[in-house]
C-alpha cells in the first residue's frame, strides 16, 4: 500500500518525459519542414525574392528618405557569360568547386591575420553568402552564423555547384537596390549579362564585397586595381577551362 504514491509519481514522471520528447520531436520535424523543403524546392524553382531584398524593401517603405529604385530580374544560367561566372569565383571564392560549403583554410588565415593586428576580413564562401542572402539577415551574431552554417550544409547537400552559383549571381546586390546580374548589367553597363567583356565581368564582380560603397559607374582607383587583380586570378585559375566542372 505505501508504494502506490511512489508508483504514481514514477508514472507521472514517465508521462512528462514522453510528452517532452514528443514536443521536441514535433519541433524538430517542424524545423526540418520549414528549412529543408524550401531549400529542396529552390533546387528547381527560381526565388521571387531573397530575404535581403524583402528587408531592403521594408526599410525603404518605412524610411522618410527618398527611396532608391528596387531592381531585380532573373537571368538563367545560359544567359550569363562565362566571364561573369569565372570573375565571381576568382573574386569571392576560388575554392568554390572543391570545398563542401566552407573554406577552412581561408577562415584560418583570416583569424591569423586578425590576431596579428589586421582588420577582420570575411572568409565566407559563395555557398555561405547564398545561404545568408537568401534566407537570413545581415548580422555577425552567433545565432545568425549558426543558421548560416546550417543552411550552407543544406544547400551543398541538395543543390549542384552550378545551381548555387546561378542563384548567387541572381540574388547578390551589385549596387544600392540593384539585385542580380541582369539588373546590374542593365543599370550600370546597359548590356545583357551574356554580352559582357572580360574587364566588364571583373568590374561587376569587384563591387561584391561592398556594393553600396563601390560603384560600377564610377570605379575608384582601388576598384580599378581590384579589377586588374581579379583578371589576373581568372587567368591563374585557367580561364574558361575552370568552369568545366559546372
Amino acid at each position: 500500500m505505501p508504494r502506490r504514491p511512489l508508483q504514481r509519481k514514477k508514472a507521472l514522471g514517465a508521462c512528462t518525459v514522453q510528452r517532452s520528447l514528443h514536443f521536441v520531436g514535433v519541433g524538430i520535424a517542424l524545423l526540418l519542414a520549414l528549412t529543408v523543403l524550401p531549400v529542396l524546392a529552390l533546387r528547381w524553382l527560381d526565388p521571387p525574392y531573397s530575404s535581403f531584398m524583402l528587408q531592403y524593401l521594408t526599410r525603404n517603405r518605412l524610411s522618410d528618405s527618398p527611396n532608391h529604385p528596387f531592381r531585380y530580374q532573373w537571368a538563367p544560367w545560359e544567359d550569363i557569360a562565362p566571364e561573369v561566372k569565372l570573375a565571381v569565383i576568382a573574386s569571392e571564392d576560388q575554392r568554390f568547386l572543391t570545398h563542401k560549403g566552407f573554406d577552412f583554410d581561408s577562415m584560418y588565415r583570416a583569424w591569423r591575420d586578425h590576431r596579428g593586428g589586421k582588420s577582420l576580413r570575411g572568409a565566407s564562401t559563395i555557398t555561405q553568402q547564398t545561404a545568408k542572402n537568401l534566407f537570413l539577415w545581415p548580422s555577425r551574431s552567433v545565432s545568425r552564423k549558426a543558421l548560416e552554417a546550417y543552411f550552407t550544409v543544406l544547400i551543398e547537400t541538395f543543390w549542384s555547384k552550378r545551381r548555387i552559383l546561378e542563384v548567387y549571381l541572381n540574388i547578390a546586390e551589385f549596387g544600392q537596390g540593384v539585385y542580380g546580374i541582369k539588373s546590374a548589367c542593365r543599370a550600370f553597363l546597359h548590356k545583357r549579362p551574356s554580352d559582357l567583356t572580360l574587364r566588364e565581368a571583373a568590374l561587376i564582380a569587384a563591387v561584391l564585397p561592398s556594393p553600396v560603397r563601390y560603384s560600377v559607374r564610377k570605379p575608384s582607383a582601388y576598384l580599378v586595381r581590384r579589377v586588374d587583380w581579379i583578371i589576373m586570378q581568372m587567368r591563374r585559375l585557367g580561364g574558361g577551362q575552370h568552369l568545366r566542372g559546372l
